[in-house]
């Protein structure tokens, strides 16, 4: 009888035990179902906020990408230039058909609408989207969102540029129920867009049911962020975006996620967790220790290895043959530990060397120059750069030219000796470490290696000669650490461009002279803001009368702390960094302002000017010279520019179109430099030009008995015989005067007649020479 009352209490109390583990499980099970779907809605929520800010940024970069094809094309913009309203048209509608665009509208530069794709958006439309676009793109905003009438729109802008800004042009995508459903497709959640208006019904996008969407639009501002609320018989947990706001509208997001859907997957649960519980219980009583024994040994094992996994080692063994979990879990840890150990090999291998060429970066080339330092080992460096990539490059195209630098990287392996390696620096430039090799063993390498990548590269069908400079600096002679013997080597290479071997050793000193040089190309493009450009007029003899009624315009610059600086060093600056447009830009006015201000005071003089080889390029520079003519109200025919024919050669067709397009402004042209250049009778003929001008080197020495007269009397013979007049610079010697004066040239340039003026010298000294004229003739 006790022993059964024993019994009873001691069964009483397992089964009171039994109902307490099981009602806390119960509840505790509850709880973290809750939390788990309140969490995982979060995280969908998040998540599908990211999904729908990406997709938004997919769509803008599609018209963003899309909008900047169609401004870039030179079609649309000479339609654009033009105002040729059907092409302009056709261009916005099969740009946006591309992409599947809802709207493509232009707009003028004040926001006026001038041709729109969708009939819907009206000029009052465009105006406010223009405000609207231009406060944006102020704020640093290049894609966003607006209602236009009742629709909401995805829209990006881009200004049409010829080169001056000359039209704005705005693409926009529809954002509709087919854009949220994409969403929910891929985000598991409904989306409710709400765009509101002053004075216009407010736009509704919904994936909601109806029913749902009704009462949604009743309790909008009551629905608070990631808080459970009730929208018809749903809980819905809620995240609410702000996509878009400004003057008069706002456009907002708001993320459902169903907590009654993702409860339902933990239904059969509440069902089976009592039989879990009471199994696992009674299971866990008979088999507790000899599990904990079985699980803990291997677990310690995947503890041990994992602590020297974090610890770098990839090598530490795992012995584990095991058929259940366990086992499956050391095999999977196994292959984690190899892939481990795999990436961190490709990632140090990717850190260290080039993707395209597999051959070693810049890192890498500076930690072997640099441990050859450290070793005292003499290390000669040969800095080889492509001077003709960029022509390569256009004629092979991206892949082709990549195949060419391939080709080039394997050929430069070809000539490494034992202990010689080759790296790609950036593009087309590449590094040869020589160890054990002085600044003389060097150049002789380096003389083997051009002759050897002189050497046309098969490309496709196409053999191509890659043009390459080298630049040579060694240690211990030129340096003691490696980015001072890289930079050094990297001047060397670019002072190579100016030899007729194309190979040069680094000069002591270079590193000013550089550095000068960056300093130049810096300051220059601030120049004319600063005022310090000035002009300086050259006189040209009229050599049949003895009059001067023409003058050069030279270009000075006083820089403010470097005092002058020679236009043969600034000059090449501008060309190679871009400025020269600027330069030239500021002559041509600063020309036409000071013919004005010397036709005021009654002296009338042509004055010529040079045209850099950019602005021959450029199809724009008549219209902006026929503006500045009108402006400062100069006559055409007193102007005079100069090009070369090496300026033309770079892009004949468009340079002969800006030539004749000057003619017709009534400019007058003149050949420079001429036979110095690509000097040909067939170029001459297709140039509209009336002047050719005898380089000074022709010139300065001229003497009956040399050379230089027959080239210079058959030049102003066949000038004259095609209806040019001749102009010949660089006359210092008053034999050449008379020489030229017998031979009929028209005009002498020169020190002999006066050297370079400022504007107010010009200006007296042609005074004086007029005094000068009339006290001869009384």
């Amino acid at each position: 009888m006790l022993r059964n009352s024993f019994q009873a209490r001691i069964a009483g109390v397992l089964v009171m035990l039994l109902l307490v583990v099981i009602g806390a499980l119960y509840v505790a099970v509850q709880a973290a179902t809750d939390a788990a779907v309140r969490s995982q809605a979060r995280e969908q929520l998040d998540v599908g906020s990211l999904v729908f800010q990406r997709l938004l940024e997919m769509r803008g970069r599609q018209l963003h990408d899309a909008v900047q094809v169609l401004v870039a094309d030179f079609g649309f913009k000479a339609a654009v230039a033009s105002a040729d309203a059907e092409t302009i048209r056709s261009a916005l509608a099969n740009h946006g058909a591309r992409i599947n665009a809802s709207a493509v509208m232009m707009l003028s530069l004040d926001g006026n609408l001038e041709i729109s794709t969708d009939r819907q958006i009206s000029g009052e439309t465009a105006q406010r989207l223009s405000v609207e676009v231009m406060q944006r793109q102020r704020d640093g905003t290049q894609i966003f969102l607006m209602p236009i009438a009742d629709k909401i729109y995805l829209l990006v802008q881009a200004t049409v540029a010829a080169p001056l800004p000359i039209a704005r042009v705005m693409m926009g995508f529809q954002v509709d129920d087919a854009f949220a459903a994409e969403l929910r497709e891929l985000a598991h959640l409904d989306l409710t867009l709400l765009a509101t208006q002053d004075g216009i019904a407010d736009i509704w996008i919904s994936t909601l049911p109806p029913a749902q969407r009704e009462q949604l639009q009743g309790s909008m501002a009551a629905l608070p962020d990631d808080a459970v609320s009730l929208i018809g018989a749903e809980s819905y947990l809620n995240q609410t975006l702000v996509l878009a706001s400004g003057n008069g509208f706002a456009v907002h997001a708001l993320l459902h996620k169903s907590l009654n859907q993702a409860q339902q997957a933990f239904a059969p649960l509440d069902k089976n967790i009592l039989l879990i519980a009471m199994a696992a219980l009674s299971a866990s009583l008979g088999g507790a220790l000899l599990l904990a024994r079985s699980v803990s040994q291997p677990v310690q094992q995947l503890a041990a290895v994992a602590e020297r996994i974090r610890q770098g080692d990839y090598q530490a063994s795992l012995d584990l043959h095991r058929s259940d979990e366990l086992g499956r879990l050391a095999t999977a840890f196994k292959a984690m530990q190899q892939g481990i150990a795999d990436r961190e090999r490709q990632l140090a291998h990717n850190a260290l060397h080039d993707a395209l060429t597999e051959l070693p970066n810049r890192t890498l080339a500076l930690e072997r120059l640099g441990s050859a330092i450290t070793a005292q080992r003499p290390t000669a460096l040969l800095y080889v750069g492509v001077a003709n990539f960029r022509a390569v490059n256009e004629s092979l195209g991206p892949q082709g030219g990549d195949v060419a630098l391939q080709q080039l990287s394997a050929r430069l392996q070809t000539t490494l000796r034992p202990g010689d390696s080759v790296a790609r620096i950036i593009g087309d430039e590449f590094l040869l470490l020589l160890e054990h090799t002085d600044t003389d063993g060097a150049v002789g390498i380096a003389d083997k290696v051009q002759q050897l990548l002189l050497k046309p590269l098969r490309v496709g069908t196409q053999d191509v000669v890659m043009e390459c400079r080298i630049g040579i600096a060694s240690y211990p002679a030129d340096g003691n650490a490696p980015e001072e013997l890289l930079r050094r080597a990297t001047i060397a290479m670019q002072d190579a461009a100016g030899t007729a071997s194309n190979l040069q050793v680094y000069q002591r000193g270079r590193d000013d002279a550089q550095q000068r040089q960056i300093r130049l190309i810096r300051d220059l493009r601030h120049a004319p803001a600063r005022a310090e450009l000035q002009l300086h007029y050259q006189p040209k003899l009229d050599i049949a009368d003895g009059q001067v009624r023409q003058a050069e315009a030279l270009l000075r610059w006083q820089h403010p702390e470097l005092g002058m600086v020679s236009p043969g060093e600034f000059i090449p600056l501008a060309e190679r960094s871009g400025s020269i447009t600027l330069l030239t830009a500021w002559v041509i006015e600063e020309v036409m302002r000071q013919w004005r201000e010397w036709s005021g005071r009654g002296l009338h003089v042509q004055v010529s000017l040079n045209i850099a080889t950019e602005d021959l390029i450029d199809p724009q520079l008549p219209a902006r010279v026929r503006e500045l003519l009108v402006k400062y109200q100069v006559p055409a025919e007193q102007l005079i520019f100069e090009i070369t024919e090496s300026g033309v050669m770079l892009n004949p067709e468009i340079a002969l179109q800006v030539l004749h397009g000057l003619r017709e402004c009534g400019i007058s042209l003149s050949v420079d430099d001429f036979g110095t250049g690509y000097s040909s009778l067939a170029q001459l003929k297709r140039m509209p030009v009336q002047e050719l001008k005898i380089d000074q080197s022709f010139i300065r020495d001229l003497d009956d008995a040399s050379e230089d007269a027959v080239i210079v009397r058959s030049t102003i013979e066949m000038s004259h015989s095609l209806g040019l007049k001749v102009v010949a610079e660089g006359v210092e010697l008053e034999r050449s005067l008379q020489l030229l004066a017998r031979w009929n040239c028209d005009t002498a340039q020169g020190y002999l007649i006066s050297r370079p003026l400022a504007a107010q010298a010009f200006e007296t000294w042609m005074a004086q020479r007029a005094d000068a004229a009339t006290s001869a003739v009384q």
